[in-house]
């Protein structure tokens, strides 16, 4: 079975587990208070412009959602998400578990605007039972979103001065960022997202590393004790040199960038063949996750050669589903994909 179905299903690019035998037997401290996390630590500073930012390395994404609002929100505070975000829907409650409500805005396409944050937050403020209601505090996007789509310049400047005018806190889920960022339609950048945002971060785990997140911290405080938070939450790794190593690797000769680059192109190459088969999508999105809407009989023939991810029913003969890239996507198993549904008539 050739997949589709996400963009983590193959372990690491070659360069990681070359560096990883070859330091293999080198001796270090532990917990990421070693030099492959001081080095990595110190070019992500340099790639975001920002030298005053903390940075911190945990193994997952769903870990690190949870570390860092919980370790930002007092316990009466809550994190507004767009509907179909991440700590919304794919993260079993944890952030509920801690005590954090997640309000969710409406969204169409993944994202959220700075007028529906300052809605909700003035509705909150003007409200005569406000003390009875969690308070918003912190805002939650990514990027790319759940739905592949991006934030631009204009719209993540605006959300960043809502946030700023209210004091709220401004996260990042960068997951897929690497995948924002190298897809056609970008004009953000590293520095600009680390001067828009209060924290964000940089995904490994999805985009090329066997595992990792790196988080960059722009607000002074909220760096204090955020190592208590990691080790407390479980995030903090014994052998944490693992982690450092990575994005060592994935940070060299802009191998990150390329790598992402490599999953849009390829996602480009689907939608084009899609399109030109007369098909049509849930939604339009410039990144590696692409939604087509197919027939259903066709899908029952592509799932006996391909795995993907059942995103909706449109009609009774037809479903929306997700076909997602990666940075190790072949060129000849997409070429494939295209020239089977290309074949099918409906």
């Amino acid at each position: 079975m050739i997949r589709f179905n996400s963009d983590y299903t193959e372990g690491a690019h070659p360069a990681i587990l070359e560096r990883l035998a070859e330091t293999n037997f080198v001796q270090t401290n532990g917990y990421g208070e070693d030099e492959y996390c001081f080095q990595a630590k110190q070019t992500i500073k340099k790639v975001c412009n920002k030298e005053n930012a903390d940075v911190h390395f945990l193994v997952g994404g769903s870990q690190t959602n949870l570390t860092v609002i919980s370790s930002t929100l007092r316990p009466y505070q809550s994190v507004l998400s767009p509907v179909s975000g991440h700590i919304f829907v794919h993260e079993t409650g944890a952030i509920e578990a801690t005590g954090h409500k997640v309000e969710a805005l409406p969204s169409t396409d993944g994202k959220i605007t700075a007028s529906q944050i300052e809605e909700k937050y003035l509705s909150h403020i003007h409200d005569e039972s406000f003390e009875h209601m969690t308070q918003p505090k912190m805002v939650y996007i990514s990027n790319s979103t759940e739905l592949g789509t991006i934030y631009n310049r204009a719209e993540l400047k605006e959300i960043s001065d809502v946030c700023r005018q209210y004091d709220l806190y401004l996260y990042m889920d960068g997951a897929r960022l690497g995948y924002a960022l190298t897809c056609d339609e970008n004009d953000l950048d590293l520095p600009f997202i680390a001067e828009c945002c209060d924290v964000f971060y940089i995904g490994g785990t999805k985009q090329g590393a066997l595992f990792g997140e790196a988080v960059v911290i722009t607000r002074d405080e909220l760096k204090k004790d955020f190592r208590y938070m990691i080790k407390q939450k479980g995030g903090m790794l014994a052998k944490g040199r693992l982690l450092g190593l990575q994005f060592q690797v994935l940070f060299e000769d802009n191998l990150y960038f390329q790598l992402a680059r490599h999953a849009n192109e390829t996602a480009a190459f689907l939608r084009k063949s899609i399109s030109g088969a007369g098909y049509s999508f849930l939604i339009p999105s410039p990144t590696n996750q692409q939604f087509p809407i197919l027939p259903n009989d066709l899908l029952a023939e592509l799932q006996k050669k391909y795995v993907y991810s059942n995103s909706q029913q449109i009609d009774k003969n037809h479903s929306a589903v997700r076909l997602c890239t990666s940075w190790a996507t072949k060129w000849e198993d997409v070429k494939q994909l295209a020239q089977d549904i290309e074949g099918y008539n409906e």
